[in-house]
């Protein structure tokens, strides 16, 4: 049996999730470079042959790299995979050492760098937002004057929205630089930080906000004006498998809801689907999962917000499972250890039901914050007062904050660190499902306190 070393870091799918798909592609050990979370073990730990843990700081650089090599040599490891953000620089090169596909170290940093993305972009024709490189808060002083607000600041190696801000006039900059810096400490705190890149904390961007929007895209309200498209390269060719759909954004940039089937009409698919392609070709990536991300714009345009060389988080994944009938991460591990993997032909568009990948944070969909700080203890709500009949709702446990907590007061600046918890939510079809997302969105606050009162 091939043996397959997963790298373990903060972020991507759940281990509960992840594991039982990569250990049925061969024998799986896992090198966690930061201390693995205790959520669910009794699922995930039975899939693993062996798990070595080992300390790694934030930027450790070839330090990270040098520890994947060894481990992977040590095992006999035919590929080596991670779904984390956060180690994809550091096992794109590992893969290249060990001659093993990977994404590829050059393309991983144009997957991974922000602004390096825009500018290979901008090089190849593809549509970006007007941005520029800031360091300081004199440059960023200088870029609103060059650009059209409002403009959004944002760490150029970050991911979960973590450290997103919006600047409106030159009197934001000082307590934006201020917040968006605190947002990055958070963010290291629950080890949401690049393990490779040295430095990464100061390397920042701004760019204009492309005015989007769904007329012309959606026969329908309530959906956001940027969708992704989940896909795979395979030795340099990009096979998309679907668009997932998004509920708005709370702001500045908290995303709450990913959605499928995506319910924009098959030919704009198609259009978005040629724009991802033009997109990822453009970076140059070898073998890994890609998540791609547009603007919806005017006229039928996108914009290309950015792509990750890796899947879409949370429980994206599992969306396409339910939906289309696709594993993708079986799928990129078949693929990483040189095996036949079977495509759609096209990038799948029609499924069978709907499913969401829901996050709860204390605010509601409109991006109130929540009036009180109630116990998180999910499994204490009533979930058929909000739910539509048919509709099921599960809690993720790598994401739940410890039932028992006191709800934090809502920050626009951070991000994920705002998460109370992930749920995946399964209806009959598209309309029940974002019915039932908003309703959990503006129903979980009183349930929570419902919940809490009947004890």
């Amino acid at each position: 049996m091939k043996k397959i070393l997963y790298v373990y870091a903060k972020g991507g799918a759940p281990l509960e999730h992840a594991f039982p798909r990569i250990a049925a592609c061969g024998e799986l050990h896992v090198l966690a470079l930061m201390p693995l979370p205790t959520a669910a073990q009794e699922v995930w730990r039975r899939h693993c042959t062996s798990i070595t843990e080992v300390h790694v700081e934030a930027g450790a650089g070839d330090a990270a790299t040098r520890e994947i090599v060894r481990h992977a040599r040590c095992i006999g490891a035919a590929a080596v995979v991670t779904l984390s953000e956060f180690a994809v620089l550091a096992v794109a090169h590992a893969a290249h050492r060990l001659g093993l596909r990977g994404a590829g170290p050059a393309a991983a940093v144009r997957a991974r760098d922000k602004r390096l993305m825009r500018e290979t972009w901008a090089a190849a024709g593809v549509p970006v937002p007007g941005f520029r490189r800031v360091r300081s808060e004199s440059e960023l002083r200088t870029a609103l004057t060059e650009l059209s607000p409002p403009l959004l600041l944002k760490p150029a190696w970050s991911a979960g929205s973590i450290g997103q801000l919006v600047l409106h006039t030159s009197d934001d900059l000082s307590t934006a630089w201020k917040q968006v810096d605190q947002a990055l400490g958070k963010g290291r705190q629950v080890r949401m930080s690049e393990l490779y890149a040295s430095g990464a904390d100061f390397d920042w961007l701004v760019e204009e906000i492309v005015e989007g929007t769904t007329e012309g895209w959606y026969d329908r309200p309530g959906y956001a004006d940027y969708v992704s498209v989940e896909g795979i390269v395979a030795d340099g060719v990009y096979r998309p498998l679907c668009v997932t759909g998004r509920l708005p954004p709370i702001p500045p940039f908290n995303e709450v809801a990913s959605t499928a089937p995506c319910v924009i009409p098959e030919p704009l698919q198609r259009r978005i689907e040629d724009a991802s392609r033009h997109a990822v070709d453009a970076l140059g990536l070898e073998t890994c999962g890609t998540h791609t991300e547009l603007k919806l714009c005017a006229d039928g345009r996108s914009v290309l917000i950015e792509t990750a060389a890796r899947f879409g988080g949370v429980m994206i994944t599992k969306e396409i499972e339910e939906v289309f009938g696709l594993d993708p991460i079986a799928m990129l591990v078949r693929e990483l250890l040189g095996e036949q993997v079977d495509y759609p032909e096209r990038m799948l568009v029609e499924g069978h039901g709907a499913a969401a990948s829901l996050v709860a944070v204390p605010a509601d969909a409109a991006g109130v914050p929540w009036r009180t700080q109630p116990v998180w203890t999910p499994r204490s709500v009533d979930w058929a007062d909000l739910l539509s009949s048919g509709s099921a709702i599960e809690p993720v446990a790598a994401f739940d904050l410890p039932p028992g907590s006191h709800v934090p007061v809502y920050d626009p600046a951070a991000g994920a660190a705002n998460w109370l918890g992930v749920f995946m939510l399964t209806a009959s079809d598209s309309e029940a499902l974002l019915k039932d997302c908003n309703a959990v969105l503006n129903g979980l606050e009183s349930a929570l306190g419902r919940a809490t009162a009947g004890k």
